[in-house]
Order: C-alpha cells, then structure tokens, then sequence
C-alpha cells in the first residue's frame, strides 16, 4: 500500500500561484509513475500531470501545459505541482496519485485514460485550489 498526503492549496486571484506538495509513505518503491488531478462537483476526475520517478519524463493536460510544472525530490518521497497564471477555471479538489500498472501497462495510458484504469491507481486525499478573478 502507498499512503499519499497532499496539502498547499488555497485561495489565490487570478494569475497569481501556488505549490502543491503530496507525501508519499509506503510500498513506494512499487510506483510506475505519479500524477496529479483534479475534479469538480459534478465532473469526471481529469487527470492534468504525470511523471516518471527520476522525473526525465513528463507529460501534461493541454488545458495546463505552460502554466503548470510537475516535479519530484526522490529523496523526500515528495512530488509537487507548480501552479502559475492561475485561472479561475483552476478551481477544483486536486489529488495526487501513485500509479502501479501491471505490465505491459503503460503508466501514463493509466493516468490520461478512462477511469477503468483508476483500479491500478492510489490515491491521496484532496487538496482544495480556489482561483477568483
């Protein structure tokens, strides 16, 4: 099992920023790949960054590529999502993820893909962003 704790959200005004931070604890070791969603009430989770652990490779939702940074400090278990020119479109619980595929499963086809796949995921709790224009 992978325990994942996120916090660093808040209420910001448009085009400002935040960092979000997710602890990982755990069978950590087992992770393919880790990631960050969001949702609000009433939508789908959306899945919006991903990265492999060593952090040579990333991948965005087009909605935040730009404006959004994923990164890891391996040697804190700690994964983060720079969040810059916010916008209020922004708003919504962000969770982050620990993705743990059987092969020949690709990692990131886990986290872009269809909820089916959310079975491979773990999930930390919610972190709420609030962006007001």
């Amino acid at each position: 099992q992978i325990q994942l704790a996120a916090s660093g959200g808040g209420s910001v005004q448009a085009g400002g920023s935040l960092r979000l931070s997710c602890a990982a604890s755990g069978a950590t070791s087992s992770t393919k790949c880790m990631g960050w969603f969001r949702q609000v009430p009433g939508k789908e989770r959306q899945a919006i960054a991903a990265i492999v652990p060593g952090g040579d490779s990333t991948s965005y939702a087009d909605a935040v590529k730009g404006r959004f940074t994923i990164s890891q400090d391996n040697a804190k278990n700690t994964l983060y999502l720079q969040m810059d020119s916010l916008k209020p479109e922004d708003t919504a619980m962000y969770y982050c993820a620990a993705v743990v595929p059987p092969p020949p499963v690709v990692c990131f086809d886990v986290v872009f893909g269809t909820p089916d796949l959310y079975e491979y995921v773990n999930w930390g709790q919610g972190t709420q962003v609030t962006v007001s224009s």
